[in-house]
Formats: C-alpha cells, sequence, structure tokens
C-alpha cells in the first residue's frame, strides 16, 4: 500500500499545493501541444496520475495512445519502460528473472534480474494480446506496489504506475480482461477522433519539420508530494454523499435486470482521488460535484456489465452514467 505522510499544517499545505498546481498546469499544456486535440484526455491522465493510480487508454491506432503515454513520462520525469503484450509473451518478460552466473571467487549463485515492471512509468500496450496468466503477473503491482518474483516479494519504484492500451474493435487472438483487473484502473478513458481543425494541425505539425518535443517540467518527486497533500484536501459531505449515490444507483438489484455487475467500493474510491486531482489541477483546494460528474463515466464505464435484455433494447452503459451523473 502507498504510505501515507503526516498531514501538513493547513496553511503549509495551501502554500505548496498552489506551488504545485502551476508547475502541473504547465506540464497539461505542455502534453497538449505534444497530443493535439485531445485535452480533455490530457487531463484525465494527469488527474490519473496524480490520484495514485492506473489508467486503461481505449482508442482505435493512430489516435496517439502510445505518443501520450511516452509524452507523459518525459514532461512528469518519471522513469519509464514500455512492454508490447502479445500472445507468448510470459510472466518473468515482466517481472524479471533470475540467472545463474559466475562470481569473482569461482562460486555460481543466483542473480535477480529486474524486469520491466520496475520502473515508475509502465505502458502496457496492447494489454489484452496477453494471455489471462501474463495479465495476472500485472495485478499484484497494481494492487501492492510490489511483485512477487522467485518467490520474493520485492517493492516497485515509487511512484508506480501503469498506463495500459487496448485497441477497442480488433480481437482477433486478445483475451479479455478479468473483472479484478479491470477493477484495479482508476480510470478507463476512450480516445475518439480529434475535430477537423484540430485534425488538420496535428497532420502539419507531425510531418514537418516542426513536430513538438516534450519538455521536462516537473519530477517524480513533485508528483509523490501532491499525492500525499491530496490525501488531505478536505471533502464535504455534499460531494461523498453524491459519490455514493452515484456508485450505488449503479449496482444490480431489485429485480432489475439491466446491469449484471456494477462498481463497488474500490469505485468511490477512485471517484474521491480523481475528484480531488482534478480540483486541484483546476485550482480549487476541495473538490464540487462538477468534478464528480465530469470524472462519471471514466470512473465507472469499466465496473459496469450489461444484461443481455439491455442490451437488446439498446441500453449503454454510457447513457447508464449520464442519466445517474446528471441527478447529482
Amino acid at each position: 500500500m502507498n504510505r501515507i505522510d503526516p498531514p501538513p499544517s493547513a496553511s503549509d499545505a495551501v502554500a505548496r499545493l498552489d506551488t504545485l498546481a502551476g508547475k502541473f498546469q504547465q506540464a497539461k499544456d505542455e502534453l497538449a501541444r505534444t497530443v493535439i486535440g485531445q485535452d480533455e484526455i490530457v487531463e484525465q491522465v494527469l488527474v490519473t496520475l496524480l490520484a495514485g493510480g492506473h489508467a486503461l487508454l481505449v482508442g482505435l491506432p493512430g489516435l496517439a495512445k502510445t505518443r501520450l503515454v511516452k509524452a507523459a513520462g518525459t514532461v512528469l520525469g518519471l522513469d519509464t519502460s514500455r512492454v508490447q503484450f502479445t500472445p507468448d509473451l510470459v510472466p518473468s518478460d515482466i517481472l524479471g528473472a533470475e540467472i545463474l552466473e559466475n562470481t569473482q571467487d569461482g562460486s555460481r549463485q543466483f542473480r535477480f534480474v529486474e524486469g520491466p515492471v520496475f520502473s515508475q512509468l509502465l505502458m502496457a500496450d496492447e494489454i489484452n494480446r496477453a494471455s489471462p496468466r501474463t495479465q495476472s503477473a500485472l495485478l499484484e503491482a497494481m494492487q501492492e506496489r510490489q511483485v512477487t518474483a522467485a518467490g520474493t516479494p520485492r517493492g516497485l519504484p515509487r511512484p508506480f504506475h501503469v498506463l495500459a492500451t487496448q485497441n477497442p474493435i480488433e480481437q482477433d487472438g486478445t483475451y479479455p480482461l478479468p473483472e479484478a483487473q479491470l477493477d484495479r484502473f482508476l480510470m478507463q478513458l476512450d480516445i475518439d477522433f480529434p475535430s477537423q481543425d484540430d485534425e488538420r494541425t496535428m497532420l502539419m505539425m507531425t510531418t514537418g519539420a516542426g513536430d513538438h518535443v516534450p519538455a521536462l517540467v516537473t519530477s517524480a518527486q513533485d508528483l509523490i508530494e501532491v499525492q500525499g497533500l491530496l490525501r488531505h484536501m478536505p471533502l464535504s459531505e455534499d460531494v461523498l454523499d453524491g459519490i455514493l449515490t452515484l456508485v450505488r444507483a449503479l449496482r444490480p438489484g431489485n429485480g432489475d435486470e439491466t446491469l449484471v455487475w456494477g462498481p463497488g467500493p474500490r469505485a468511490g474510491q477512485a471517484l474521491i482521488a480523481a475528484a480531488k486531482a482534478r480540483a486541484f489541477l483546476h485550482g480549487r483546494s476541495a473538490p464540487l460535484l462538477a468534478d464528480v460528474a465530469a470524472l462519471a463515466a471514466p470512473a465507472l464505464r469499466h465496473r459496469m456489465a450489461l444484461g443481455f435484455a439491455a442490451r437488446r433494447q439498446g441500453v449503454t452503459v454510457e447513457g447508464l452514467i449520464a442519466d445517474a451523473a446528471a441527478a447529482l
């Protein structure tokens, strides 16, 4: 689990958050200049990282998912590694393995070689192409910030975040992510096509000599500090009640067969952490119900499943979330 630092004084916390807010606003602007036309997705990626979570980026090929993740690592000063998931990938390819080597005195001993999971930002590209056995290797890392490799628990760097990508239409040779793993993602970010003007700008920028190269703006230590301060950000009873109402309204029950399963308590935790992070990015000292409504879809869409009858009637998860969020 993440270590919770002792609470700072209220005045010190506010002053420090104001200083850091400027840095992360610069980081947001830098990412927006690198990935044209995806300002909302850029903000949601930053919200995920500031909240201490992981994100699943879902979009068609060519919508800058990989570019965004690489740029986020550069701008935030995070040690980044990338794994291209394939059906023949095995857990040791991610976690690492022990190798037998000769020492200077002529003896032989095992040495553990760390895998790419030992980084501050892990890009899991096309995560649904790996087998369930390999996907499950990430579960402990995503939840506990440690892995058990060669029979020994090994802590991961701090901070540790997974940004995974997935193609929503190409399903040949893929394995659906299990519900337990989906629930470990703080948010699922669905990336759509940019507007015509944004696409024009992007085409000109990326095919000429002036393609924007992201610059370092903040550091891993800044990110860790914000994550600690946000844990002490106040949460009003109205916002807490709104989150509870929203999450509980999207669970199956009462004879309603619309949903097969819905968001559990971890979804409420995700919404609280994400709402605080969004408030920070917008220069506020406490989250509002507007923050909850803005983040309801990315925080909940991957934690719900429709029943057959509902799908046949044209009901959508997005529609259910929008209706519930509108009632806040």
